[in-house]
């Protein structure tokens, strides 16, 4: 087979955490080799890549496909990452020559899309480009997707409120977070937290109580919000915690503790980011598991190339830590980080790990030198932020501050 060849099939392989539909993966950032890093930043690949979708001067028709293709030369498409605000990945196919992606399911109709577009050369460097575009909303309703999908979470998973439309006026928004309603037993203080104008989390003070029944739902439907847009219907969510279940893994000792309502379970020697991939500091939320994984260096544009199969893969940010099985790196769990941003450790130690953890749970990294686990936008790190903070993020806590009188709480509270 040719140079050529080999190259083109090496760049249609589904690179670094591949999901449930071909190509729509995450920036995996891990790996096993203990050489120093030498890649240089990924190019500029704008001007070799287009999307039909454009960016955010305009709205897209949710019926029609995202298209992506290698409009130049000899450059090529090794991975594409769509993802809406609430997290969901637009599944896609990649062309056997790798020159064109094509979504494979509909556009979600009134969200904001961030793509993550990774390329390569013809002398095998890599590239990137990343795009925003908004889907037109089905119709003047203002339309709430509650999450996470009703079931059984660890104690730190978050509520959120996807809207359909932007509402940025803040007598607006109390409308509109006073009719989400959260019951939960035993009760818990918590609050929303606005992410942007149309998204919002809700998270209690502290982490959720073990074996709490909690409800989600709208009373948003029929109310006016401004003139001309009223409230859609909505799915109310249903959701239980498990036991509580926290894992600590610590970059300075190189040790992972597991705790289960409080009693430690498991201890392993693990291995964390070196230098050049710190992995990230703070709490993260674990957002899936996937019991087989496809790595490859082409998703972080590493010069140190690496193409492993990664088992027992429990998933902590959307850009692609994880923490999973790394056999090839046993000599060092314990003794030094040699990763990529992963946690690594035994295959014994992940499937335990694996066995043991569910969506939902907290996984918080320590003593790392990495940057901090942003709030938002990279999975869960909602409980980064203080609780005080986070109050001030509602729509309804400033107008309490504000001073707003009896009347206008009442003018504003839902009629259901």
């Amino acid at each position: 087979m040719s140079d050529r060849s080999n190259r083109t099939r090496r760049r249609a392989v589904l690179s670094c955490a591949t999901l449930l539909a071909p190509l729509t993966v995450g920036l995996t950032a891990c790996g096993g080799d203990d050489a120093d890093p030498l890649s240089s930043a990924p190019y500029d690949a704008s001007d070799v890549v287009a999307v039909n979708a454009g960016d955010d001067s305009r709205t897209v028709d949710p019926d029609k496909p995202l298209d992506i293709t290698a409009s130049g030369g000899e450059d090529t498409l090794t991975d594409v990452l769509a993802t809406d605000a609430a997290g969901r990945v637009l599944p896609g196919e990649l062309s056997a020559d790798g020159r064109r992606w094509r979504s494979t399911a509909p556009l979600a109709a009134g969200v904001r899309y961030t793509v993550q577009i990774s390329t390569e050369n013809e002398d095998g460097a890599p590239g990137r480009r990343t795009t925003h575009f908004e889907t037109k909303p089905s119709d003047k309703r203002l339309k709430v997707t509650l999450g996470p999908d009703s079931g059984t979470y660890g104690v730190g998973q978050p509520l959120t409120a996807e809207l359909s439309h932007r509402v940025k006026n803040p007598r607006e928004r109390e409308i509109v977070e006073r009719a989400l309603r959260v019951d939960s037993k035993p009760r818990v203080e918590g609050a929303w937290h606005w992410v942007d104008s149309k998204e919002l989390h809700y998270r209690p003070r502290e982490y959720w109580p073990a074996h709490a029944s909690i409800t989600l739902r709208s009373a948003l439907q029929g109310l006016k919000v401004r003139d001309g847009l009223y409230g859609g219907p909505s799915k109310p969510v249903k959701m239980r915690t498990g036991d509580r279940v926290e894992a600590i893994a610590d970059g300075s000792s190189l040790v992972m503790r597991v705790k289960k309502n409080g009693k430690t379970v498991q201890s392993v020697p693990i291995t964390t980011g070196k230098a050049g991939y710190r992995t990230r500091n703070g709490i993260k939320v674990v957002l899936g598991k996937e019991s087989f994984v496809r790595m490859t260096s082409a998703s972080i544009g590493s010069s140190d190339f690496y193409d492993l199969p990664v088992y027992w893969a429990t998933r902590l940010t959307w850009s692609g830590e994880y923490a999973h099985a790394a056999p090839w790196s046993v000599g060092s769990q314990g003794v030094s980080n040699t990763s990529h941003g992963c946690t690594g450790m035994s295959t014994g130690a992940a499937r335990t790990f694996f066995n043991s953890i569910r969506q939902g749970d907290i996984v918080t990294h320590v003593n790392t030198d990495g940057e901090k686990m942003p709030t938002f936008g990279n999975g869960f790190g909602d409980w980064n932020m203080p609780w005080k903070e986070w109050r001030e993020g509602s729509a309804l806590q400033k107008g309490k501050r504000e001073g707003s009188n009896p009347a206008d709480a009442a003018r504003l509270r839902p009629q259901v």
